[in-house]
């Protein structure tokens, strides 16, 4: 298992998520991501709207989720 938290995934705020691959890191991100907006958090909704914009750019979006990937890939097992 693996480390991450919500602003290392690009979100807005501390909260951990421990997965054994980055798939379900992304899966554990993308559910707290839903349960921020659905309480219309300000923070979290900015990094949303970050997060559209960069996924207008399929290139920069790919190097942003390939980034991601080597990060959680670079960690250490907890």
């Amino acid at each position: 298992m693996k480390t991450m938290t919500c602003s290392q995934l690009g979100g807005a705020c501390e909260e951990t998520f421990q997965a054994a691959t980055f798939d379900e890191m992304g899966e554990l991100s993308k559910a707290h991501a839903m349960e921020m907006m659905q309480k219309q958090e300000p923070a979290h909704l900015g990094a949303m709207q970050k997060m559209g914009e960069l996924m207008q750019d399929p290139a920069a979006m790919q190097a942003w989720f390939d980034g991601k990937r080597a990060e959680f890939d670079a960690l250490p097992e907890d």
